[in-house]
């Protein structure tokens, strides 16, 4: 089974073949709610070999300094879309911005990272999982796991 997803504008689409919607968690870092402009940013972690994106993609990286930690983008040129990133810490997986799903309406975030960030008026329901900074890669897969 596969899901598609694209940019605002269209010009860039992709397809991410998974058995289903994958996991999301919501980040409440600044960071993401600049690059998102809202109180957080939906993300999901997925392997990098399941992720087809069209030709049009444009890649970049900002400045050293400028991102907690450095990060490839990929996305769209022209209407600046972030589809994705590629990091460092995370080898042959990418970070997919849920939001560029066709099917986002259809995910709701399994964690949260970050909260000590987050938006006073925002409410995180007791039963999901949240920290209040990055948890480890065990912590987090064992909140995401349920």
């Amino acid at each position: 089974m596969s899901f598609e997803g694209g940019c605002r504008c269209g010009a860039v689409r992709y397809e991410l073949a998974v058995d289903d919607l994958p996991l999301t968690y919501a980040c409440h870092c600044v960071d993401c709610q600049t690059w998102s402009g809202s109180a957080f940013a939906l993300h999901a972690i997925v392997a990098e070999d399941a992720l087809t994106i069209s030709d049009g993609a444009h890649a970049f990286r900002l400045p050293e300094g400028q991102e907690a930690m450095s990060s490839d983008h990929i996305g769209c040129a022209a209407c600046l879309t972030r589809i994705a990133n590629r990091n460092p810490a995370l080898s042959n997986l990418l970070v997919l911005r849920v939001g560029t799903l066709d099917r986002s309406s259809e995910v709701a975030p399994a964690v949260h990272i970050w909260t000590r960030r987050k938006q006073p008026w925002l409410t995180i329901g007791n039963d999901t999982p949240s920290f209040e900074v990055s948890p480890t890669p065990q912590e987090f897969a064992a909140a995401l796991a349920g």
